[in-house]
């Protein structure tokens, strides 16, 4: 069957379910197998949003997706309910984002009523990354990394709750809500350092938490560097703490030749992302004499 064909199938299984939806509400089906009927357009809807998903249809699909999530509602179903308003998730994800976003969003209601808060979780990231993604709204992106941060936490999921808080403090930093970056990088930090499997990673949250303080301030950098040695000796002989020490020290003379030739040697063993080049750039920027900020670390 061609797409077309699927679709025309589609549309009648709609319309059949609406029939059998409209058929329950009368009053004596009501009394005797209103429910039946009710079941039978849940599974008819099921079978047009597949067949809607086929030909490529997403709005449809999510559509007759949510109208079987309604119902399996009124059946007082509600893990099949939010199981259906994840499918439409899944399909306006193609089609309509915000549309998108509601039916997550009324799946994680169902799900933290029911007590299924590492699912919550699990949803909360995917609403994050529409908005990362289609919407580009980087505050609400924030804000759903935040609460599914929350619910992992809640489960002892700590590792996907570190993501999840890894997610906001590389946001917040770009956004230069540098206090907040500093406080979960740090606070991961600490979490990772004593553990045999993730203590390599900790030397990275030290150093981008440096370089959050060294933006806001030079003496805090210093300060927060002889914190992050003190606390985690590993940290010192690491490459990420000898470049700061190096970038320090340009800064303090002034001599942006010296900084950009620290970043340089750096760059050449361990690459720099665009994350880590954006924060040198806004370091190097505070350099007299580079205060137009030749955007370039090269």
């Amino acid at each position: 069957m061609d797409n077309a064909g699927k679709e025309r199938e589609a549309v009648q299984l709609m319309a059949e379910a609406e029939k059998r939806v409209k058929a329950s509400h009368s009053f004596l089906r009501g009394l005797f197998g209103g429910n039946t009927r009710i079941e039978e357009a849940c599974e008819m809807y099921t079978r047009a949003a597949n067949m809607f998903k086929m030909a490529k249809n997403w709005s449809a699909a999510g559509n007759a997706f949510c109208l079987a999530a309604k119902l399996h509602m009124q059946l007082q179903s509600k893990h099949d309910s939010a199981t259906s308003f994840v499918d439409a998730g899944n399909a306006y994800k193609k089609a309509d984002p915000q549309e998108a976003i509601n039916c997550l969003n009324a799946a994680i209601d169902i799900y933290t009523d029911m007590g299924r808060f590492t699912i919550a979780a699990k949803h909360h990231i995917t609403i994050a990354e529409i908005y990362e993604t289609e919407l580009v709204d980087i505050e609400k992106a924030i804000a759903h990394y935040e609460q599914s941060a929350d619910y992992y936490k809640g489960e002892e999921s700590n590792s996907s709750a570190n993501k999840c808080l890894l997610k906001v403090a590389a946001y917040a930093a770009q956004l230069e809500q540098y206090q907040k970056a500093i406080e979960i990088y740090e606070q991961v930090g600490a979490n990772t350092m004593d553990n045999p499997l993730l203590k390599y990673s900790a030397k990275d949250y030290f150093f981008k938490a440096a370089l959050c303080h060294f933006i806001v301030d030079e003496l805090n950098a210093k300060l927060a560097l002889e914190k992050y040695e003190e606390m985690f000796p590993a940290f010192t002989d690491s490459r990420e703490c000898k470049l700061l020490k190096k970038l320090l020290e340009a800064h303090e003379e002034q001599n942006s030749e010296a900084y950009t030739e620290a970043v340089k040697e750096f760059d050449s063993i361990s690459r720099l992302d665009q994350w880590l080049t954006t924060m040198l750039l806004r370091i190097k920027k505070s350099i007299q004499g580079d205060g137009e900020g030749d955007g370039d670390l090269k």
